[in-house]
């Protein structure tokens, strides 16, 4: 019994001992995580303390200073852009006129080689011309009439090279001369038939797709025009009559010296008066158009020999259908350069008079490209007078062949 008593009471000691540990247990538990609650609190107010206020006010203070700065670049910066970018204005338009300029004349090449092509299709214009494997450097056309065979002798024999010598200029020196006529109102007729007679003798006509007659000079000018461009691809075009005079080397050489100008009008520049009188010579039916009553035309070449270059004739043949004619032909002309960007060049040598002028120039060393009599727009009776006219006022005969254009 004593035995069993002292085992109840180590018993009941030892639950007593096990709880007291267990009490010990959660109290130091319940100590350390207060003290650790508290070193957190002692570290996070430490690491999140609040700036006093004297240190925002200077810290915005810094900030504004340096948005004023990077404001004051910027706008520094943005006046600067814009002078830069309103001295760049004067030089980008020039740039994009140089650009207007060199897409105009590239359309304008490729629309005259375009409308080339199509008339010698039409015309039946041989391969090699058509094509323009050869550049010729001025193509003379002589305006004549059916009734004009003496006036076209009297050339032949002065200062248009006939035969092989003709042959020779147009392979050596680029130079073709022709004789423009179209055709009859009958075509077919006796008229055309003698051409064609004078033609296989000589062979020196070009034949236009035009009706002959006096009022329709203009016409007959524009054709002529279409009609080289299509055939010789040159770097001039010279329409003259065939009462004057040209020395072809002096001709040349005034040509010549306005290469560097793509579209040269060249010629003795006039601005005659606009006759609304019926009856006169030389009467503007449309006269009302240039103003008042008795005002002058504008600017243009006389109509004896004038020279446009090839991308003047080029605009002729590309526009031929909705190019107005006036009742005059060097006024019709001039009026279809109106508005264009063209060279107006007046040169006196090719509006020269007949002797005793011509002469004196001649020996003075000024030689005349042309010459002629204005009291008849050209040589008077030039089928007599033509030969004396060269012998006193055309130039040396080795002239051409020695002249490198």
């Amino acid at each position: 019994m004593s035995f069993n008593k002292s085992r109840g009471a180590a018993a009941l000691g030892g639950g007593d001992e096990l709880v007291l540990r267990g009490t010990i247990s959660k109290k130091w538990t319940f100590l350390l995580c207060l003290g650790s609650f508290c070193i957190g609190l002692i570290f996070t107010n430490r690491m999140w303390t609040m700036p006093e206020p004297k240190e925002i006010i200077r810290r915005s203070a810094l900030e504004v200073n340096k948005m004023n700065l990077v404001s004051g670049d910027c706008a520094q910066s943005s006046i600067a852009e814009q002078k830069d970018i309103i001295g760049e204005v004067p030089r980008t338009q020039d740039a994009i006129q140089a650009l207007d300029k060199t897409i105009s004349n590239l359309e304008m090449e490729l629309a005259s080689a375009k409308a080339s092509q199509e008339e010698s299709e039409l015309n039946g214009a041989p391969q090699s011309e058509s094509t323009g494997k050869r550049r010729y450097f001025m193509v003379i056309g002589i305006n004549t009439a059916f009734s004009s065979r003496k006036r076209r002798d009297s050339v032949r024999a002065t200062w248009m090279p006939q035969g092989e010598r003709r042959r020779k200029l147009e392979e050596e020196k680029g130079i073709i001369i022709r004789f423009v006529i179209g055709h009859s109102a009958s075509s077919g007729g006796i008229l055309d038939r003698a051409i064609d007679a004078e033609d296989r003798k000589h062979g020196d006509f070009m034949r236009l797709d035009h009706v002959e007659g006096y009022l329709e000079l203009a016409a007959k000018t524009k054709s002529f025009f279409v009609t080289a461009l299509s055939t010789w691809d040159a770097e001039y075009y010279i329409k003259v009559d065939d009462d004057v005079h040209v020395n072809i080397a002096t001709l040349g050489n005034i040509l010549a010296k306005h290469r560097s100008k793509p579209r040269a009008y060249i010629g003795c520049m006039k601005s005659g008066p606009v006759l609304a009188q019926k009856g006169v010579r030389y009467h503007e039916p449309e006269y009302w158009k240039f103003g008042e009553w008795g005002n002058k035309y504008f600017r243009h070449a006389t109509g004896q020999l004038y020279a446009i270059s090839k991308d003047l004739a080029s605009y002729i043949s590309i526009n031929q259908h909705v190019l107005h004619k006036y009742a005059n032909e060097d006024v019709s002309l001039g009026a279809w350069f109106i508005g264009l960007d063209v060279e107006h060049v007046d040169d006196r040598r090719l509006c020269c008079g007949t002797q005793p002028d011509c002469e004196w120039k001649a020996q003075a060393g000024n030689v005349c490209a042309a010459s002629f009599d204005w009291s008849c727009s050209g040589i008077c009776k030039s089928a007599d007078r033509m030969k004396e006219v060269h012998q006193r006022c055309g130039e040396n005969g080795s002239a051409i062949w020695n002249a490198k254009f």
